[in-house]
């Protein structure tokens, strides 16, 4: 049984709609409003069409400070930090001594020697300790702060009625202003690879946002969504979770969990040239050594959603297996992510998913995203 040790103040919101509060990062969260498919497509094509209002308070919030602030964070992290200018943000991978990936993270630069580096369900707070270890550096974890996520077409239409702005505001962009008479930091961020924003509030504000962005959104087809939209979302959209696409949940045979960057394709998260963070040398000496490779399936005459521990074969041979999938009537497709032999990860290599149930089902080998595949709808500004 899970052991819920952190409360949003959203939580009877959640209650009053039908939501099922499960953990999530030691946070009761709304994974579902309602079980239906119908509740779940809504959703899902809510935020792809209009735009969808969730809870992401779970998310670990964590305040560095102090004159080693950066140093701090560039010890721990992927990124080149001094390359972050105020009002700016990045996301970041973290791993541990071996290289292997232990979690993500962005990191928003507040102010001069004021960061916040908000992460998942990994181990970034505590890395972070242990390098702010000696150092004039505070490690602040604030579960005061709230974090309400505004994705999708309108939500900048909505939030320009009160900050006009917000049209200008660029990605991983911040800025620090009021929205329905409180203060709040509002990020251009999100997990769903739409254009969308992140709202940071004091606990005692939650309330007042959520009714007032509802309010003000309910006849431009703004509602709330549900947690577990975040999958379907970001499958189509090249968003890793951790650790539900890695090693943790699909372990190798002969070898303990972990995986690499070049692995999972976020090598695009150290900054060029960058050394001296944890697991550096290791992270570069793994290059070409890739064991599988997280890439794209997409099946070529069927809408069947691909299950989760589906296996992917190659001319017979098992290769692989699916993490995530998602059938979107929307846009056509069914679509997975997949940790798939190296060789395989090729555009329009001939594949076949076997289901648990053992239907087979044809397939090629596809690049991500497979939604806004040159990111300009999540990068657009006015």
């Amino acid at each position: 049984m899970a052991i819920l040790w952190r409360t949003s103040a959203l939580a009877h919101r959640h209650a009053e709609i039908g939501g099922e509060l499960e953990d999530w990062n030691g946070m009761g969260t709304a994974w579902f409003y309602d079980h239906t498919p119908e509740r779940a497509k809504a959703d899902y094509e809510a935020i792809r069409t209009k735009a969808g209002l969730m809870d992401v308070s779970g998310l670990k919030k964590v305040h560095v400070v102090g004159a080693d602030a950066a140093y701090v964070i560039d010890r721990v992290t992927t990124r080149n930090v001094e390359k972050i200018a105020p009002g700016r943000s990045t996301y970041a991978s973290i791993l541990n001594s071996e290289g292997k990936f232990i979690d993500d993270c962005i990191i928003y630069h507040i102010a001069v020697n004021s960061w916040l580096v908000v992460h998942g369900t990994g181990t970034g707070m505590e890395q972070l300790a242990a390098a702010a270890a000696g150092k004039n550096c505070e490690i602040l974890f604030d579960d005061d702060l709230h974090d309400m996520s505004l994705q999708g077409p309108v939500a900048v239409d909505l939030l320009a009625q009160e900050i006009p702005s917000i049209r200008d505001l660029a990605y991983f962009g911040i800025v620090q202003t009021r929205l329905y008479g409180r203060d709040v930091m509002i990020s251009r961020t999100g997990y769903t690879g739409e254009r969308g924003y992140e709202i940071f509030c004091r606990a005692k504000d939650a309330v007042h946002l959520w009714d007032s962005i509802l309010e003000a959104g309910k006849d431009m087809g703004v509602r709330p969504v549900q947690f577990s939209t975040l999958d379907m979302l970001r499958i189509e959209s090249y968003l890793l979770f951790y650790p539900g696409d890695n090693s943790e949940t699909f372990p190798f045979d002969d070898e303990p969990c972990g995986d690499t960057l070049w692995e999972l394709g976020l090598d695009f998260t150290v900054s060029p040239g960058k050394e001296g963070f944890v697991g550096a040398e290791n992270h570069y000496a793994a290059k070409g050594k890739e064991r599988f490779k997280i890439y794209g399936v997409k099946l070529t005459d069927s809408m069947d959603q691909m299950e989760m521990h589906a296996r992917v074969l190659r001319d017979g041979e098992d290769i692989g297996v699916v993490t995530y999938g998602l059938s979107s009537e929307l846009n056509g497709y069914s679509v997975a992510i997949a940790r798939i032999a190296p060789d395989a990860a090729v555009p329009g290599t001939p594949l076949v998913v076997k289901q648990p149930d053992g239907t087979e089902l044809p397939a090629t080998a596809e690049e991500m995203p497979f939604y806004d595949k040159d990111k300009s709808i999540r990068t657009a500004k006015g």
